[in-house]
């Protein structure tokens, strides 16, 4: 690790001098080009040369929106709509030109469907380079054509002004032409438009008199506004009062633009105007920018900010003197005072994208990176309000920012590249060592003070700098330290996190370059309150389809007595979360709704306060049958036999269960009776057939789940026809056609065809003006009347009606009418509600309240007034409003995205009166659960350490909230259920996460899923990474020992003619063995293989005797004990080495040379390994019901049963459980084996008895001696947060299945062989999370009882049997979360020994079953072999 921080250091400072930069851990050089001569990557131009501009368009027009960027190579480009891909490839409409421009062919627009209107951006990409995104543009369409007020008749003094009006739309104005006597009317300084469409004619003569109208010209047909005569009066005799025809009214307008300001007056003699600006007067005359019109009005061109104030306009006629004035506001689109500058820099820097922005409003600005917004974080940050900051770069860092300005009026957007440098050889030169003895002499909550001594190359040091590299344990984000002067030798790292491990490192750097890294020193920050952990083990289960009770254990780390508890819950998917005080350990919840999931969540309280909280558990009520019936059920005579039935699904919510079927009941109106049954599928929709001509039927349906029936709906009726009718050709025309108009609305009435031998399926309505195809509307065939409504008054409409069926639409019908007119004068506007409240209900949901001045006290509607409601986000680029109407005071809001702020205004509207809107109301949805994965997910392996990857992700695009924490799932399969995934919490902040201790060679896959406080959304898909195939040569000593499977590793595969190195190191903990001389191995070798022969023989006897009688014997005694066996742990086609065999008949002497029979147990508090303490369950009971049926010879039922008896008398032994920090969650996961079952043994595992017996005799750990520090841990580390249930060899099918020995023996035989030879059973073992990710232990080999074994130490050999000497490839794993701080004492069964009568009986029973002089000549050589064996171990 050291050499890999000089190796970083020293191309650091190559790139320094490269760039001419003094300091390689400061500030990353921000440049547009190359440096000189480098041979490092240049920056690549990527920029847009056209970017869309804001476009308004009308209905059926085609518009292009252009978008062209430069890039070599060329970029591939896409568009987005209101921030979403669109899929140009299937849409007929769309289409991508080639130079990256967007073509909308007729574009689309009505009231209720706007596909076209909204905000596009063009996204450019290249590949392996990155992406950028362009200024957004609107897209605006012209609504339909309407006047807000036209032009009446009016008379005028020759010399006067006049003002015709003619008010639309602000989008309408553009397409906006008058007419005088219906010729177009030409437009001058005299005559002109205000920006409103109104009609000012200055210095009027006798020629303008006449006939005027304006006319809206947006596509289609021209729409007529009414006519108004215009009278010119001669001069009058008298002075007539100075009136203001059109004052001057308030205007904001954007830079560029041109504004007018009216100021229109009659009176008598003709006044004379001027303009006065801030209070100064405005000199017309001449000037380029202020232009004078005819009567007075001003016109101001391409306006700058300067020109914002008050314009006063006076006008004076020598009789009278009146003023009016009006404010300018000017808005200014953002601007780029500075843009981003293209950066390179190394790994570990922190670098600053600056970018200055101005305009008015003031901008906001947001930056992207590579097409995707960056979401601030712990090492992205905006600072200086707009600059981008990004803290120890990773590479994959690299790519192209933008920085994206916006405001009301416009956006803007530019960017720069980021490079990411590799490393560079250093200088020649002598380079300093690591520093020394680097400690942390000062730690605080949120700052930690190091220290350290100089290299030992450089004693004095007074030459050297020093860099202090730092990061989160876990992140792969080092940020870096200098010291401030040469020769210093202390650094303080502020902004730390409390309650967080940091880890730190120190490079000294002389002027040859930076030198070694020192050894990394993790220090973890102070915590700042000491409060209680997370409520262990919390459950939930359903109780009933109404209740759940939640289950919880006291805390690990309580931080002091535990008060009480707060139980939260709620409904998933609301923001509603209620909770309950609780005393105890359990509670159960009822009340709750029917098959409904709900999420629970426990907090202790200690005397500072209420403590972390577990996490969410999440839990559906029972189901129950549903308690509403089906909705809309309605019916469609097909023909004379059949009926076919719709309807929908009963209302959410009263489900209770998943629907699968319903029941539909008819009958015979006339027969109530007799009733006929369908049972229907999950479809909403049947077919009855079979029915009778002419008949009325009735119909009810019931929704069913499996549960039982619900309620049914009411009975509906229909009659089936007399005969069936023609639906091979169109309907003929109708046989009449009737309108009545009204003055914006006309009712249309109507007959049906003669011909009623032909199906009619409803009505189709055409109505427009001049032309019946402008609007279609189609009724049901049962109508017979229709009020079109909205309609223009004083039009003429055209009106066709046709019926149709499925073959098609038959002969329309014709008829016009014209609506009546508008006879009230305009009326004075309504006053605006007032007390506008934002409710928020739910994450899509906000209740709008208000008041209305104008109700009386009691606010009782009584007449037809009604409210509009409009909202939008509270981002100011949108300007774009939704609208609802209502009659009552408030309004429910839905379908809102989830955490936005929405801003809401009312107005209200009586008849033709409407007010303006009132004062906003703000209110931000609740959060709801991310509805995306995270992006983005890549997996690396750490350099230099091969078993140890790094996950990197970004955010969730639809995070709905921020982000708390992210789960990591990883599996060596991929197609495994996601509950035996291995799962690794991270919190919220954090986008990277280190896994460690992971097997070589093997392929993983990845997912990872992200939650926010409501909780989790979904898993991103399985990236999958293999890790390499060796480990590397720098890695630490203690991840090299020989078998280290216990740490996730594979183990070696040693063949038979392995011999074990001559040292101690492979005793099971490392403790020195005394070395063996090589005639003394020989010997072991010779008789190990001597042993095998004779074991091979053994079998061959053992095998060619069995009788089947024997066999059924052992297996109904088994099954009698075992029952069923459920699990697929069988062994019936794995064969036992006959290592086995040999191992445990070698244990039927010893037994008889035991000092005591029956040694006593005590309550010994030793730490064991993981394996002695896992709960057993059926599988392992089968195994060994099975193995040991499929090994041995014949037993007979005495001794089974004799042993079975035995099995209340093993004493207990109590384990103590070292303090554990909290760790993140635990779960359960079973992992395939990849490999064979089939191991060779290795030097660390029982190959002998008398191998094991050695191992015990050299290195035993006494009562009472205390543990090495690494032993300690390793024995700790196991046992963390493990159930304390009873333990393995406590389980049923050993006594039923015991062998001809002690039950000590055949439990340790057991242990020892099984675990070796078979470990790809199903075996329980401890999975600790997070040091060893998909870690096994193996189940640690209790040795033979032995003629030199002291009986007064039970134990002992327990301790000395290493988990990493059992290879285990399949096996349940653990991944542990919160670890315990503490926890009590544990029962742990051991069994105890028979007596010596109870072994000579059994002994007894087994020679009966083989030949006397057999078994003689066999036991007689193994005793002789045992001799051997035990002075050689003497020896």
């Amino acid at each position: 690790m050291a050499a890999r921080g000089a190796r970083r250091l020293l191309g650091s400072l190559w790139i320094a001098l490269l760039l001419g930069q003094p300091d390689p851990a400061g500030a990353a050089r921000s440049s547009s080009q190359s440096p000189a001569g480098s041979t490092v990557r240049t920056f690549t131009p990527f920029y847009f040369l056209v970017e869309p501009m804001d476009t308004l368009s009308v209905r059926g027009a085609f518009i292009i929106l252009n978008c062209s960027a430069y890039c070599e190579p060329s970029p591939k480009i896409e568009w987005k709509k209101d921030g979403t891909f669109l899929n140009l490839v299937s849409d007929d409409r769309r289409q991508l030109l080639p130079d990256g421009s967007l073509l909308i062919n007729s574009v689309v627009h009505s009231k209720h469907n706007k596909p076209d209107e909204g905000y596009y951006q063009c996204v450019a990409t290249v590949e392996s380079l990155g992406t950028i995104v362009s200024r957004t543009a609107k897209l605006t369409v012209a609504g339909l054509p309407r006047f807000t007020s036209q032009p009446e008749s009016t008379s005028v003094y020759r010399g006067n002004s006049v003002i015709l009006n003619c008010e639309v739309n602000a989008d309408l104005v553009p397409f906006v032409r008058w007419e005088q006597d219906r010729q177009p009317l030409f437009l001058d300084d005299r005559v002109f438009t205000l920006p409103s469409g109104a009609l000012i004619i200055s210095n009027v003569t006798d020629g303008d008199g006449g006939l005027y109208r304006c006319v809206i010209e947006s596509g289609g047909s021209p729409k007529y506004s009414d006519e108004a005569e215009l009278k010119v009066l001669p001069d009058p005799e008298v002075p007539l009062n100075l009136v203001f025809l059109r004052q001057p009214s308030p205007l904001t307008k954007v830079t560029g633009q041109s504004a007018v300001f009216p100021c229109v007056t009659a009176g008598f003699p003709t006044p004379v105007v001027r303009w006065m600006k801030n209070e100064e007067e405005l000199t017309t005359e001449g000037s380029e920018k202020f232009l004078l019109l005819a009567g007075g009005s001003l016109e101001i061109s391409d306006i700058t900010e300067d020109d914002a104030g008050t314009y006063a306009c006076i006008v004076d006629n020598g009789n009278e003197t009146i003023e009016a004035q009006a404010e300018l506001a000017v808005q200014a689109p953002p601007e780029f005072l500075k843009q981003p500058a293209n950066i390179y820099a190394h790994e570990s820097m922190d670098i600053v994208f600056e970018c200055e922005v101005t305009g008015k409003p003031t901008p906001t600005v947001k930056w992207i990176k590579n097409g995707d917004m960056v979401i601030p974080s712990d090492y992205f940050k905006i600072v200086k309000e707009h600059n981008l900051q990004v803290l120890g770069l990773v590479k994959s860092d690299e790519g192209f920012y933008q920085c994206i300005a916006e405001n009301d009026v416009g956006n803007a957007q530019a960017g720069a590249q980021l490079i990411i440098l590799e490393h560079a050889p250093a200088t020649t030169g002598p380079l300093p060592s690591a520093p020394r003895d680097v400690v942390a002499s000062l730690v605080s909550t949120r700052f930690i003070k190091l220290t350290w001594r100089t290299p030992a190359s450089d004693p004095h040091g007074d030459n050297l700098t020093y860099t202090v590299f730092y990061t989160k344990e876990g992140i792969n984000r080092e940020r870096v330290e200098n010291t401030s002067r040469p020769g210093e030798m202390q650094v303080t790292i502020q902004n730390l996190m409390p309650e967080t491990v940091y880890v730190f490192r120190v490079v000294a750097q002389n002027k040859h370059g930076p030198g070694e890294s020192s050894v990394p020193l993790k220090v973890a920050t102070q915590p700042e309150v000491q409060l209680p952990g997370p409520a262990p083990n919390i459950r939930a289960y359903a109780n009933s389809p109404i209740s759940i009770t939640v289950t919880w254990d006291t805390p690990l780390s309580g931080n002091g007595e535990i008060q009480n508890y707060k139980l939260y819950y709620m409904e998933k998917g609301t923001d509603n979360e209620q909770d309950v005080d609780v005393g105890g350990h359990s509670y159960t919840i009822s009340g709750l709704k029917k098959y409904t999931e709900y999420s629970f969540r426990v907090v202790a309280y200690n005397k500072h306060g209420p403590g972390v909280s577990t996490q969410d558990v999440v839990v559906q009520t029972l189901s129950d049958v549903p308690s509403a019936a089906p909705q809309n059920l309605s019916l469609e005579v097909r023909n004379s036999k059949s009926i076919m039935i719709h309807w929908q699904t009963p209302p959410a919510g009263t489900h209770n269960g998943q629907i699968t079927g319903y029941k539909i009941r008819y009958r015979k109106a006339s027969r109530k009776s007799e009733v006929s049954e369908s049972i229907g599928g999950t479809q909403l929709f049947q077919l009855i057939e079979g029915l009778e001509r002419g008949t009325e039927y009735s119909f009810r349906v019931a929704a069913f789940t499996s549960n039982g029936t619900g309620p049914a709906t009411d009975w509906i009726s229909a009659e089936t026809f007399e005969s069936d009718l023609d639906e091979t050709r169109v309907p003929e025309v109708p046989s009449s056609l009737h309108v009545r108009p009204l003055v914006t609305s006309i009712v249309v009435s109507w007959t049906p065809p003669e011909n009623q031998n032909i199906v009619v399926r409803g009505y189709a309505i055409g109505y427009g003006i001049g032309s019946p195809h402008a609007q279609t509307i189609k009724v049901d065939y049962k109508q017979r009347y229709y009020t079109i409504e909205n309609l223009d008054p004083s039009s003429h409409y055209v009106i066709t009606l046709k019926a149709f069926n499925n073959v098609g639409e038959g002969i329309p019908l014709y008829e016009s009418a014209v609506t009546r007119p508008h006879t009230v004068p305009d009326p004075s506007p309504m006053m605006p509600p007032v007390g506008v409240q934002a409710s928020i209900l739910s994450h899509d949901t906000i209740r709008i309240t208000w008041a209305d001045n104008s109700l009386p006290k009691n606010q009782k509607i009584t007449d037809a007034r009604y409210y509009t409601v409009r909202w939008k986000t509270n981002i100011p680029a949108n300007t774009k409003y939704k609208t609802a109407n209502t009659t009552t005071l408030s309004y429910l809001v839905t379908s809102l995205k989830p955490n936005t702020l929405y801003e809401f205004s009312v107005m209200v509207t009586k008849g033709r009166r409407s007010s303006t809107w009132s004062m906003t109301a703000h209110g931000t949805t609740f959060e709801l659960v991310p509805t995306s994965p995270p992006k983005d997910v890549t997996v690396v392996s750490k350099e230099g350490k091969p078993r140890t990857i790094i996950v990197n992700w970004q955010p969730p695009s639809e995070a709905n909230g921020k982000i708390t924490g992210y789960i990591i799932y990883y599996s060596t399969d991929v197609n495994a259920e996601i509950h035996d995934w291995v799962i690794e919490p991270v919190v919220g902040n954090r986008l990277t996460h280190q896994i460690q201790e992971l097997t070589l060679d093997t392929p993983y896959y990845f997912k990872i899923q992200a939650r926010n406080s409501k909780g989790m959304g979904p898993m991103s898909e399985a990236v999958q990474f293999r890790t390499p195939k060796a480990e590397s040569s720098d890695k630490m000593p203690n991840d090299q020992a020989l078998g280290s499977a216990g740490k996730g590793s594979r183990p070696l595969d040693i063949g038979p003619d392995y011999k074990p190195p001559m040292s101690g190191s492979n005793s099971p903990h490392g403790s020195p063995t005394s070395p063996l001389d090589s005639n003394m191995l020989l010997v072991i070798i010779v008789s190990v293989g001597v042993i095998t022969i004779v074991i091979v023989v053994i079998v061959a006897v053992f095998c060619t005797r069995r009788t089947t009688s024997h066999q059924k014997k052992k297996r109904a005694a088994c099954k009698s004990v075992n029952g069923s066996h459920k699990y697929k742990g069988n062994s019936k086609d794995v064969k036992p080495p006959d290592l086995w065999i040999h191992h445990e008949r070698l244990e039927l002497k010893p037994i008889d040379k035991s000092p005591d029979p029956n040694p006593i147990m005590t309550d010994t508090p030793i730490p064991r390994n993981s394996q002695d303490i896992t709960p057993v369950d059926n599988s392992m009971d089968s195994n060994i019901h099975q193995r040991r049926n499929s090994y041995r010879g014949h037993e007979s039922e005495d001794s089974m049963s004799t042993l079975a008896g035995r099995r209340g008398m093993r004493p207990k032994m109590m384990m103590p459980f070292d303090s554990q920090p909290p760790q993140p969650v635990i779960s359960a996961h079973p992992i395939h084996s990849l490999d064979n079952p089939h191991h060779h043994f290795h030097s660390g595992s029982l190959a002998s008895p008398t191998r094991s017996y050695l191992h015990h005799q050299v290195n035993p750990w006494p009562i009472g001696t205390s543990m090495s520090h690494s032993d300690r841990a390793n024995s700790t580390e196991s046992v963390r947060n493990t159930p304390s249930t009873d333990t393995m060899p406590a389980s049923s099918s050993q006594t039923c299945c015991a062998d001809h020995q002690e039950p000590e023996s055949a439990t340790a035989s057991y242990l020892a062989n099984a675990q070796e030879e078979d470990s790809g059973q199903s075996l329980p073992t401890a999975h600790v999370r997070p040091s060893h990710p998909l870690k096994s232990f193996a189940v640690p080999a209790v040795p033979p009882t032995g003629s030199a074994y002291d009986p007064a130490l039970p134990s002992t050999p327990l301790l000395t049997q290493q988990a990493s000497n059992h290879p285990v490839h399949s096996v349940k794993t653990a991944s542990i979360g919160t670890l315990g701080r503490t926890r009590p004492p544990m029962p742990v069964v051991v069994p105890s020994a028979p007596d010596v009568q109870e072994t000579t009986r059994m002994l007894e029973d087994s020679e009966s079953n083989y030949e006397p002089d057999e078994l003689t000549k066999e036991m007689a050589h193994l005793e002789g072999l045992m001799k051997d064996l035990n002075a050689i171990t003497t020896a």
